[in-house]
């Protein structure tokens, strides 16, 4: 299952409390990558939070493995995770899947 993870920073943070972590932080993200948990991960471009897409089984499992980050573990941030599935709405253009137009 693919999951978007939105980071959100714990109120009343500070950089001096991130900045210890960033390496270690970067590390994780890496061994996750490269075990393919992490699919895609970016920075929003209008503030420092990252934006990740996850392939795990559910919901639990993403938080699990979101929660072995070293930010994460010490508070400084946390995850929105939303369970994503395909669009379903080509089937609209190009027929049912029985082969049949839908006249809609």
């Amino acid at each position: 299952m693919k999951i978007l993870a939105i980071e959100k920073e714990a109120p009343g943070t500070t950089d001096d409390q991130f900045t210890p972590l960033l390496r270690q932080e970067a590390e994780g993200a890496w061994e996750l990558y490269q075990s393919g948990v992490i699919r895609e991960l970016y920075f929003r471009a209008d503030r420092e939070e990252a934006v990740l897409i996850l392939e795990c089984q559910d919901l639990e499992e993403a938080s699990h493995i979101l929660e072995s980050l070293p930010l994460v573990k010490n508070g400084l941030i946390s995850f929105d995770l939303i369970p994503l599935i395909p669009y379903p709405g080509f089937e609209r253009l190009f027929g049912a899947p029985d082969g049949n137009r839908d006249p809609a």
